[in-house]
């Protein structure tokens, strides 16, 4: 270093050179996180603590924090920021805080510890030292290889996290914007494109690396490129798809003749039209399904209704477990009574609603799958809404392995 710099560094300037040292460091023992190092940019600032970053991937450093941190020590905090932006830290924090409640300061401090156990389980190790300081969730007697929403409601702020109020990654690991951000307007600022090309690149380095990267960025990896898919809509597009599909609601009416009449003298054919799709949604109500569960499965069918076109007189509903009940008509869907609670072969549930007067277009079944299907293809679409399992429930048979939802079905996994 020459004089000029060494004095510039002496009174209090930011040492950049072992700033981008450190980068180049993480870069190597994390190579699959090159590109989102090299895309932070760097700001000097001596409002921060340490480092945080903002939404816009801009990296703001206090300059007396890298004057008394090791170099090895600054490639380990280079890591833990690039994760926060990387694993969307800030957005996901947003939907919590809205869904949850959550709002001040102190839930955001939280959102940021809660994020900061995310990360720090495994990302140190192998090159990569644990800077002094950073916190894990067995400090506050949680298991590790949670997500950050996870966390995030099994701890408070008191003593046990006392030491960890001096916190602060930025706007960047939980949201709220910072007095020093540089705001959207500002320079260097990545947009919201370049953010997700990032991700991308990141991603494609860790699955082409295999076995090189830890358990939690394999997760995120195999999440960035196949992201969980809001299965309400899924539900929804499914029950309007087949509802609208060929052969659905379409039935002959002489209330207008056909025009191939005309081709038969002394007959009036009757002519093609369409109707509303009548819908016939079969409830498994066995006792391997929650209560939980079920109040799910009420607030579907309201939501079915909607798809297609809110006419709830063409809306049935069938509870089934081991034998179907009685088709209730949907005119409220907190009043229809769930009675079940026994084994479950939904066959029964089929049988009932095809032998309605008004036969189904769209059968709708909500299951957790542990049910023998029907053998043969039902005359109408079949949309089954599968709620999530692992294991067997049969207890006189713990390896038992259920029936897969036939193929001429439309299957929408829910959860």
């Amino acid at each position: 270093m020459s004089g000029a710099a060494g004095a510039a560094v002496a009174a209090g300037a930011l040492d950049r050179d072992k700033l981008f040292a450190a980068r180049l460091h993480a870069a190597r023992v994390r190579p699959y996180l090159a590109t989102a190092l090299f895309a932070l940019h760097t700001v000097e600032s001596r409002r921060v603590p340490t480092m945080a970053v903002d939404v816009h991937w801009r990296c703001y450093v206090s300059p007396s924090f890298v004057d008394r941190t090791s170099e090895e020590e600054l490639a380990a905090v280079w890591v833990h920021e690039v994760s926060h932006l990387l694993r969307d830290h800030h957005g996901r924090s947003d939907r919590v805080a809205r869904e949850r409640g959550l709002h001040g300061p102190a839930e955001r401090l939280r959102m940021n510890i809660a994020a900061d156990f995310e990360i720090n389980d495994d990302v140190y190790g192998d090159g990569l030292v644990r800077p002094e300081g950073a916190v894990r969730p067995a400090s506050v007697g949680l298991p590790e290889g949670q997500l950050m929403e996870d966390y995030l409601g099994r701890f408070g702020l008191g003593p046990a996290t006392g030491h960890m109020a001096w916190l602060d990654c930025g706007s960047g690991a939980d949201g709220l914007e910072r007095q020093w951000d540089l705001g959207e307007d500002g320079a260097h600022g990545l947009s919201e494109e370049e953010r997700d090309a990032v991700r991308f690149r990141v991603a494609q380095g860790i699955t082409g690396r295999p076995g090189s990267a830890p358990r939690g960025w394999k997760r995120w990896a195999e999440e960035a490129f196949h992201p969980p898919q809001p299965w309400r809509e899924l539900l929804g597009a499914a029950v309007r798809s087949a509802a609208s599909g060929s052969g659905a609601g379409e039935d002959y009416s002489y209330g207008r003749p056909s025009r191939r009449s005309a081709g038969v003298p002394g007959a009036v054919l009757p002519s093609l039209r369409r109707r509303p799709p009548r819908v016939c949604v079969v409830i498994d109500t066995s006792a391997s399904v929650s209560d939980a569960e079920l109040g799910s499965a009420l607030l579907e069918v309201a939501a079915i209704s909607r798809a297609v076109g809110g006419r709830r007189d063409l809306v049935t509903v069938v509870p089934c477990d081991a034998a179907a009940r009685i088709a209730h008509p949907l005119c409220r869907a907190e009043g229809i009574p769930l009675v079940g609670g026994g084994g479950t072969d939904l066959r029964t549930g089929f049988a009932k609603a095809l032998g309605s007067a008004a036969r189904p277009d769209v059968i709708v079944v909500l299951t957790d799958g542990q049910t023998p299907w029907p053998t043969t293809r039902p005359p109408c679409r079949t949309v089954v809404g599968l709620f999530p399992r692992q294991g067997s429930w049969d207890e006189d048979d713990p390896d038992h392995v259920p029936d897969t939802p036939p193929a001429w079905a439309r299957v929408v996994d829910i959860g």
